[in-house]
């Protein structure tokens, strides 16, 4: 069941445990929600990259920022948690 009232308004990275990282949700009733990454994957359907590239030349620190929700052009194992972001975001 979808709320027009929630939006999604950061991530959290984990980068010990990629699933572990939290999504944030905001409520038109002024809550925050916080949810494990895990929850969503089956959301998304594409590649999943073994390799983290946090860091490098490649990387465009999306994952250091909690509010920065855009996807990552990386071929990094963090991409396919801001593609999720896109799906919940587009839904």
């Amino acid at each position: 069941m979808e709320d027009p009232d929630i939006e999604i308004v950061g991530y959290q990275a984990n980068f010990k445990e990629l699933m572990a990282g939290l999504l944030y949700f905001n409520h038109a009733c002024k809550s925050t929600l916080a949810v494990s990454a895990d929850a969503f994957a089956d959301l998304y359907h594409g590649p999943v990259f073994e390799k983290r590239q946090t860091g490098s030349e490649d990387c465009p620190g999306f994952c250091l920022h909690k509010d920065e929700l855009r996807p990552c052009p990386a071929e990094c194992e963090c991409a396919f948690v801001r593609e999720v972001i896109q799906c919940i975001k587009d839904r």
